[in-house]
Order: structure tokens, then sequence, then C-alpha cells
């Protein structure tokens, strides 16, 4: 199957960068190493290309009560300009994909599912649409839409030196129209509400490594003006990285991983975080996770640290007395910390932080313990 690519892609090659697949996209793993991407991120500020996530635009007099229905986070806690977090649920409470849903203003809203579901996500809601037999209107916008993130220390600071417009006051998890070298593209006209004529970027205050910073999103005819007037912006400030050292950001921040960390057999309940279901609205999948919480007994995703140098990966698996009671889902070295710091689902019961567990690394039993987030 050939591999899509994003606007970007020119500007990866140019600039030296490692490509890979990664579901279904030929994506940048690395530039100059992981090691060093992770610290500039930590320290300065670092660019991604996030192209290829979903984009899905959900529209009209119904597509506030839709969504809703559809997530297990409250939208009435999402003015305009404002965007939340939540889980999308299958009937039977287990988890789709996790996703940012931002809110338009009239009656419209950005829905930005993971690359590698975004096809089951549009599926699944279309189905839910006609069950539920809304008059709220899908758009499927991802081959439209391109998107850097700049995150780090600095990343709000460069931001601001590529618009006129004031970025520097949005909040956390709220997004801004601004216009950007004087380019007149336009971001979406006609599914964004907006008094910038010519408006080419949406500054979201969002990200994925832990650190401040924007998700800034374009028209794709603007993707080249984008990433020149960043990249000149930062100069030295400013470093490119790829998507091997986005997991170990997220991972030291202890964000989930879709397909990896919930793979479509867990439900919210078992992932977290309790924040991300609010049950004060009727959603999809709701009952299982009130019936779960109520009577326990279930495995939950926690977080561990390992003794010494052992690296954590994936597969893992995790011991108690020399028998398994789980598995690592996500795991690595932290760049920060020098040490070994993984996720992965355990019973209940041995879910407290302080808990002394074992894990077995290329053949070896070595203590970890379950630890809080974040690990940094």
């Amino acid at each position: 199957m050939d591999l899509k690519r994003t606007p970007f892609f020119d500007k990866h090659v140019s600039s030296g960068a490692k490509m890979v697949p990664f579901a279904g996209w030929e994506m940048p793993i690395q530039y100059s190493g992981i090691m060093e991407e992770h610290n500039a991120v930590r320290t300065s500020a670092g660019l991604f290309d996030v192209s290829h996530m979903g984009d899905l635009v959900i529209r009209g007099p119904g597509a506030r009560g839709f969504l809703k229905k559809a997530l297990t986070n409250n939208l009435d806690l999402a003015v305009p300009g404002k965007g939340i977090y939540s889980h999308i649920l299958r009937d039977d409470g287990t988890v789709i994909d996790d996703t940012i849903v931002y809110n338009l203003g009239a009656d419209g809203f950005l829905l930005v599912p993971n690359a590698s579901t975004k096809d089951v996500v549009l599926s699944w809601l279309q189905g839910l649409a006609e069950r539920e037999r809304t008059d709220a209107e899908i758009i499927d916008v991802s081959s439209r839409v391109a998107c850097l993130a700049i995150q780090g220390p600095k990343a709000v600071e460069i931001a601001q030196r590529i618009t006129n417009d004031d970025v520097t006051g949005i909040k956390r998890f709220n997004f801004t129209a601004a216009s950007v070298g004087g380019v007149e593209c336009g971001f979406l006209p006609d599914i964004m509400t907006t008094d910038k004529k010519g408006t080419v970027c949406v500054f979201a205050r969002t990200g994925y490594t832990g650190e401040d910073g924007f998700e800034i999103l374009v028209d794709r005819n603007g993707a080249g003006t984008l990433w020149d007037a960043l990249v000149s912006a930062g100069g030295d400030d400013l470093t490119l990285t790829g998507l091997g050292c986005r997991d170990t950001l997220r991972l030291e921040k202890g964000m989930l991983l879709s397909g990896t960390d919930f793979d479509g057999t867990q439900t919210s309940a078992q992932t977290g975080p309790a924040w991300v279901v609010k049950t004060d609205h009727d959603f999809i999948g709701k009952k299982v996770i009130e019936s779960q919480r109520e009577h326990g007994g279930y495995d939950v995703l926690v977080a561990l640290r390992t003794d010494g140098k052992n690296i954590p990966r994936h597969g893992y698996p995790i011991l108690m007395d020399g028998e398994r009671i789980g598995t690592v889902t996500s795991g690595t070295m932290s760049p920060m910390l020098r040490i070994g710091i993984a996720l992965g689902y355990v019973p209940q019961t041995l879910s407290a932080p302080g808990t002394e567990l074992e894990m077995e690394i290329r053949g070896r039993t070595v203590g970890t313990t379950v630890v809080k987030l974040p690990f940094l």
C-alpha cells in the first residue's frame, strides 16, 4: 500500500530527516537524534509535523447534542474558542479513540482523532448519527489541513514572532485565529467562524509533549509559508523534531498512545484519567463505566519505574512473586530522569502508588514500582 505524505514531506527530506512508515504515512522519526531532539524540546523548542492526524468537522444545529452523546467528557465545558480532551466509546464502554474537540462557534466543532483511527472514528460517528437521527453534518477535512506543533519553554515566544496578532495570552486548551506573513490563503473559511478575513492559521495551545506551545493548523496551501516562518523565527532556539522524541516526551508526562496504551479492548475506567469521564451527561458506554466503577475488579493502567538502568518495552511481562499479573504497554529509558519508565495494566488491587512489583526484561526479573503520574 502506498504511504501518504503530508504537505511538509519535501521539507523533511531536504532537512535530513529519517523517514519511516507510521499509521499509513511516511513520517520523520528523527533528524539529529532522538535524545538530542528530546532535550531540545525540554529546554528550548522543537517543531513537529502532526499533519497525519485526522480532522473531522461536525456542524449544524444538532452538532452539540450529537457530540455530547459521543464523548465521555462534557462538551458544555468548551465554549467557542476552547477545546476539550475526551474519549469516544463503543456501546460496551471500550475506547475507540482519544481526541481533542474544538468549539469553532456557530454550531461548528473540529474533532481531531489519531491518524491510525481516523477512518474508524469517522465510520463510528456516521453510524451513530444515523442511529440517533441527528441533523449534524460530519465532514472529513483531513486532506485539507496541515498542522505543525511547536513545543518547549521557548515555543510561545517563537510562535509570537510569526504573527502580529497576540497569541501569548491564549490559555491552555484555547485557540484563536491569527494571520501569518500576510498570506491570504485562509483556514477552511467555509467551516470556521472568524472575522479575520484572509486568516491563515489557527493557534491552539495544546500539544503532546507536556511542554507549553501551540499546535498550529493551516490550510495545506499555506503549509510551506508556515514552516518557513517558524524555522526563520526560531533560529538556533528551534530544533526540527520527529516522532521518536514525541513518543519519549509524551511518555515522561504519562500521556497515552492510541493503539498501544489502549487497543480497543479497555474501557475508560481502565485507562483513565478519571477526569476524562463526566457522568453529568448521557453518553455512549456510560452505564458500563458506572458499573465498573461501582463494582471494581478490573485491570487498570498504571505508571511504573524500574530499578537501575533496565529499559522496559511494550509487551514485557509485569510480575508479582514470579507470576505474571500484567503487561507493559509503553516503556523507555527516560532521557531526563535516566531511569526506566513504563505504562502497563495490572489488577486494580495492585495499582496503588508505592506497590512493589517485578518486570521481566530480556529474561531477567527486575524490580519495578507503581508511581504517580507524571514521571517528570
